[in-house]
């Protein structure tokens, strides 16, 4: 099933063409072979998603963004992992399950659809009952997302950027916003409204995290007022103010520092302005606090 999608890959908006299902690397770094860095209990994660027990995380190697700013730069530029089969990434999500996960969690799937689609379906039919999370940065074609229906219960994508001119600079994606706000439509479309348990854990439905930049807040404004005019309470909104520099933005002095905490403020303020009621804040501290994993293979 993957190797027909992949051997003129058009899985994301990069289309980059490249036969991935002959091991050429596309615009993502990596061919067809599934690559993992790690699989595992992940406990940063919104509240209704890890709970206490944590999420069932799995990293994905390789990326179709390249933020400049990238967080997790090891598996995304420098695509630490190991290539493993479909048949294992089935057994992956199953053991999770086993360890008591609360859900499984898809880190960076997008480049990967068409084997995951298969894995799950695999998994499905061997005992999964977790609801699954699809967690990326939302440059995706809703046809590919389409894959996904009746195998993914939550999305939580980024909304990264309304302007193009940052999108470009920061990601090489002057089309983001466009690319993002159709395949959102699409998540909706298929979790179209939230649904929790009785311990407050959420079961479906679409949670859509905006990253803040430094000297970024006029586009983040613009970011929080598109999700809660176009859904209104249909989604949740996570405004995350985690940013931190990378070492590897001397080209990027506007955003080589932190993120100014009055200005993470007034985006708050004004998202609780617009009506926002469903969503999530982080407090001070955050930036400190360390949400990355030792991508070492557990789990793999």
């Amino acid at each position: 099933m993957e190797f027909q999608q992949m051997s003129a890959c058009r899985i994301c908006p990069r289309a980059c063409g490249a036969d991935r299902a002959a091991g050429q690397a596309g615009y993502c770094g990596v061919g067809g072979r599934v690559q993992v860095a790690r699989a595992a209990l992940h406990y940063w994660e919104e509240p209704c998603l890890s709970g206490t027990a944590g999420s069932g995380a799995v990293f994905f190697s390789g990326c179709n963004m390249k933020c400049v700013f990238c967080q997790n730069f090891e598996i995304s530029r420098e695509y630490a992992g190991q290539d493993i089969s479909v048949g294992r990434l089935c057994q992956i999500f199953l053991e999770l399950q086993a360890q008591g996960a609360l859900n499984i969690n898809l880190v960076t799937p997008t480049h990967y659809v068409p084997q995951i689609a298969g894995a799950l379906t695999m998994a499905r039919q061997a005992g999964l009952h977790l609801p699954v999370v699809y967690n990326s940065s939302c440059y995706e074609l809703p046809e590919t997302l389409a894959l996904l229906r009746g195998l993914v219960d939550i999305y939580l994508p980024d909304l990264k950027y309304v302007s193009g001119e940052l999108s470009a600079r920061y990601s090489g994606a002057p089309d983001y916003f466009a690319r993002a706000s159709a395949a959102l439509a699409e998540m909706v479309a298929q979790a179209p409204a939230p649904l929790f348990d009785e311990k407050g854990i959420m079961r479906r439905g679409v949670i859509v995290r905006h990253l803040m930049l430094p000297g970024a807040l006029f586009d983040s404004k613009k970011v929080v007022e598109y999700l809660y005019a176009t859904y209104g309470d249909n989604i949740y909104i996570s405004i995350m103010n985690q940013y931190t520099p990378n070492g590897r933005l001397a080209a990027f002095p506007e955003i080589d520092r932190p993120l100014p905490e009055k200005h993470y403020q007034m985006l708050v303020d004004y998202a609780l302005e617009l009506g926002v009621k469903n969503g999530f804040v982080q407090q001070g501290g955050t930036v400190s606090e360390s949400f990355i994993p030792p991508f070492d293979l557990t789990g793999v």
